[in-house]
C-alpha cells in the first residue's frame, strides 16, 4: 500500500469514527499542550475532566504561570506522575518568558518535559507543521501492519518507526475537514486519526482486525501475529519499598512535611513517613489503622503500614514539618496513598 493510499483510507475511517474531544476544537496552542501533558498515563475520561479544570482556573498560559506550584499540585492530584504536573507549571513559565507559544518543532522541544511526540502533537495541531507524533498507538499500528519485530524502546526501533511515520504523514494533503467539519491542516489529522485508530482499532489486545480497512493489506493479520506486536524489551525491575506513616492528631492539627527532590513524589506532602527504621523510639502511643497496603508505581510496588497517634503534646520533628488545622488538610497536594490514610481517619 502507498502512503497517498494509506493516507486517503485513514483520514476516511477517522472521517467516520474520530473522537469528539475539547482541544480538537481550537488551534490555541496553550490548550493542545496542556492536553498533550495531561493525557500521558491517563485514560481519555479522567484526563478529559483534568483539561476542563485545568482550562477554568487558568485558561492562559500567563495565569498558568502566575500560579503557584503548590496550586499546580493540587489541581493536579489523583493524575500521578507528579512530574508532567511541575514540568508542566516550569514550562509555562518557559514561554511567558519569551514572550510567546513557541512555533517551531525545536522551540517547542525545549520546553521542559516535552519530548519527541509532544513537540510534534502541539507543532502539527496548532501550527500546521508536518511532523509524525509517534506514541504507543502509532508504534502498534505500523508494526503491525508492516510486521515489523524490532523492538521500539531501542535507538533502531524508535529511528526507524520514526522514519516510516514521517513518510506516512507527508503523504497526507496539505489541508482537510475534520470529522467536525472544521477545515485544518492534514498533518494534525492524520497525526489525530493515528493516535484514534490506535486507541480504539487497532487496540492492545483483541483489536478489531475484521473492521478494519486495512485488513488485506495488513502483515500482522496474513500472518495471525497481530496480538504479539509491537515488541518491547524488558529492562526495568520492579522494586518493593515498606513504608510507615504515622497520621498524628494534636487538638484538632496534623503535621505534614514537603517531600524533596530525587524520590517519588516530588513537591507532595505527606504525614512522618518511617522507611526502613523502627518506630521504637516513637513517643506516644500508636494505634494500628491498617497493614499492608498495596500501592502500586510504575516501577515500584509500596506496602504501607498506617498507624494514628492521638496526643496532646506536639512531638519534637524536624523542622520542616509544618502544624496544619486537619480541616485544612485538603488543601495540600498528597500522593494518592496519603489521601487513603486520610480516608480511613476521616
Amino acid at each position: 500500500m502507498s502512503p497517498a493510499a494509506f493516507c486517503a483510507s485513514l483520514l476516511k475511517w477517522y472521517d467516520a469514527n474520530g473522537r469528539d474531544l475539547p482541544w480538537r476544537h481550537t488551534c490555541d496552542p496553550y490548550a493542545i499542550w496542556l492536553s498533550e501533558v495531561i493525557l500521558q498515563q491517563t485514560r481519555i475520561s479522567q484526563g478529559t475532566a483534568y483539561w476542563q479544570r485545568f482550562m477554568q482556573a487558568w485558561p492562559t498560559v500567563e495565569t498558568l504561570a502566575a500560579a503557584t506550584e503548590d496550586e499546580v499540585l493540587k489541581m493536579w492530584q489523583g493524575l500521578g506522575y507528579y512530574s508532567r504536573a511541575r514540568n508542566l507549571h516550569t514550562a509555562a513559565q518557559q514561554i511567558v518568558a519569551l514572550g510567546q507559544f513557541p512555533r517551531t518543532l525545536e522551540e517547542i522541544r525545549r520546553l521542559k518535559g516535552v519530548g519527541d511526540y509532544t513537540a510534534a502533537a502541539i507543532a502539527s495541531m496548532a501550527f500546521g507543521v508536518t511532523a509524525a507524533a509517534v506514541d504507543g498507538n502509532v508504534y502498534r499500528v505500523l508494526s503491525r501492519l508492516y510486521a515489523i519485530d524490532t523492538p521500539i524502546n531501542t535507538t533502531e526501533g524508535k529511528h526507524l518507526f520514526t522514519r516510516l511515520a514521517d513518510e506516512l504523514i507527508h503523504a497526507a494533503p496539505h489541508t482537510a475537514l475534520s470529522p467536525q467539519g472544521e477545515e485544518t491542516s492534514g498533518a494534525s489529522l492524520f497525526n489525530q486519526a493515528m493516535m484514534d485508530f490506535g486507541a480504539t482499532q487497532c487496540t492492545p489486545q483483541s483489536p478489531l482486525c475484521l473492521l478494519c480497512p486495512f485488513m488485506e493489506d495488513c502483515e500482522a493479520h496474513r500472518r495471525g501475529i497481530a496480538e504479539e506486536l509491537p515488541v518491547k524489551l524488558k529492562k526495568t525491575k520492579i522494586t518493593t519499598r515498606h513504608l510507615i506513616y504515622i497520621y498524628v492528631r494534636c487538638h484538632g492539627y496534623t503535621t505534614i512535611h514537603r517531600r524533596g527532590a530525587g524520590d517519588i513524589w516530588q513537591g507532595l506532602w505527606e504525614p512522618p513517613l518511617f522507611e526502613n527504621q523502627s518506630l521504637s523510639q516513637w513517643p506516644g502511643h500508636l494505634r494500628q489503622l491498617a497493614i499492608g497496603v498495596k500501592h502500586v508505581l510504575t516501577h515500584r510496588i509500596l506496602m504501607a503500614d498506617f498507624y494514628v497517634l492521638d496526643t496532646d503534646q506536639r512531638p519534637p520533628l524536624p523542622d520542616d514539618y509544618i502544624w496544619v488545622p486537619e480541616s485544612r488538610l485538603s488543601d495540600y497536594a498528597v500522593p494518592r496513598l496519603v489521601e487513603k490514610l486520610v480516608e480511613m481517619i476521616a
